[in-house]
């Protein structure tokens, strides 16, 4: 069995100062190569809080995350950083497009940030995502000339241009209306299958997360369902 993407190990997550309301109680979670999972719960149940921890975004205020076998406790911001950028894809249910760069600008941005200037390898690998995601005509085009679900598109290329190991993705399709949101939802899943990259993919849509590999369920910021989804395909490893 191949060592885990994600462990997170009886993490709490506290706010305040005086009052101190605890929004996370020692939750547990592990992510192996190649999974599809779902990660559901209603409103303030702290899925969010959860993924922000997960991202690396936020530090638990008990227990660790591990990240490939990397104790994130162990970092200082700057290593946090490099962690985020070379080893987690973000999806937002918004894809925050900058809106004075092309589609390929913009799915090349991670690599530009890390790497600090345009080779024609970075053209080459967003160019390749771009028509992998259907938009390889569209390469040039600013995001106001795309419509919403090729904006998310564009999203889901930049989430992948690093080739993560893990993806997040946070209601990728609830801004989308129910047809282009199962095509998004298909595309996540293809790269899932043909790749193996592991998704944690935030949904309130029952039929969505019947197509993952396994639902967690979140209630008032414990696990309360962590279940395998029958007929759900195998995770690599």
């Amino acid at each position: 069995m191949s060592e885990p993407v994600l462990q997170v190990q009886a993490v709490t997550k506290d706010y305040g100062e005086e009052i101190v309301t605890r929004v996370l109680h020692g939750i547990d979670l592990t992510l192996r190569p190649g999974e599809f999972a779902a990660l559901m719960g209603p409103s303030g149940s702290g899925k969010s809080t959860l993924l922000n921890l997960i991202g690396l975004l936020d530090r638990p205020t008990g227990g660790k995350v591990f990240i490939q076998g990397q104790d994130t406790s162990q970092l200082d911001d700057d290593g946090l950083a490099r962690m985020r950028a070379r080893t987690l894809g973000f999806i937002f249910q918004f894809h925050h497009l900058l809106s004075a760069f092309s589609a390929l600008e913009n799915v090349i941005m991670p690599l530009l940030a890390d790497r600090g200037r345009p080779t024609a390898e970075m053209r080459a690998r967003g160019l390749s995502l771009l028509q992998a995601v259907g938009l390889g005509e569209r390469a040039e085009a600013p995001p106001n000339k795309l419509s919403g679900g090729q904006q998310q598109r564009v999203a889901i290329a930049r989430a992948l241009v690093m080739s993560p190991a893990l993806v997040l993705a946070d209601e990728p399709t609830g801004n989308l209306d129910t047809g282009t949101a199962a095509q998004v939802f298909e595309l996540l899943r293809r790269f899932n299958v043909e790749q193996g990259t592991t998704f944690l993919i935030v949904t309130h849509d029952p039929r969505l997360a019947a197509r993952c590999d396994r639902i967690i369920e979140i209630v008032d910021g414990r696990i309360e369902r962590d279940e395998p989804v029958t007929g759900g395909h195998a995770p690599v490893g």
